[in-house]
């Protein structure tokens, strides 16, 4: 007997997605892998999300976020355990890695304790500054934390050990 392949899709997230996001997320957060997320801020920055779909369940989210004029971000990369090693992370980030292309980004960073999954999507790992110093300091200006994960600032580096900074030119 052989079984098909189960069949997901990867689309934009909407507003009744946030909620989804926000469950697969608690996990991560629980076993402190991932920050959390206030749902006010899943709401605000939906846009920026793609999430895998099987049977109107979510089985996985990502998220872009535009940092500068050529430099984005993956982030809150998150497939369900049910779901692993299924081709749904490297599907979101495909999807992510074509938005990125859309909007003219040319480099995406990550921080990640998943080295080998973006090694082998053509991420490698990063000393800590990328940007010149005139971006630095106009990134300084910016509230988001993930970008302040991004600067290795000292205020989050409880939240970045163990994690690797992986880059990628598109």
């Amino acid at each position: 007997m052989t079984t098909a392949p189960l069949e997901y899709t990867v689309r934009a997230a909407r507003t009744s997605d946030v909620r989804g996001i926000l469950e697969l997320l608690d996990p991560w957060v629980q076993r402190r892998i991932l920050l959390g997320k206030e749902l006010v801020t899943l709401y605000e920055s939906v846009q920026e999300f793609v999430v895998a779909e099987y049977d109107g369940v979510l089985i996985g989210c990502g998220a872009l976020h535009v940092m500068w004029e050529d430099l984005g971000e993956i982030r809150t990369l998150i497939v369900d355990e049910g779901w692993l090693h299924r081709g749904v992370g490297g599907a979101i980030v495909a999807q992510l890695e074509q938005h990125a292309r859309e909007l003219g980004l040319q480099r995406l960073f990550c921080l990640t304790f998943e080295v080998e999954f973006f090694s082998r999507r053509g991420f490698v790992a990063i000393g800590e500054q990328i940007v010149d110093a005139d971006v630095y300091s106009q990134l300084l200006r910016s509230p988001d934390e993930g970008v302040a994960e991004f600067l290795d600032l000292a205020h989050v580096k409880p939240n970045t050990l163990g994690n690797t900074r992986m880059l990628k030119t598109l």
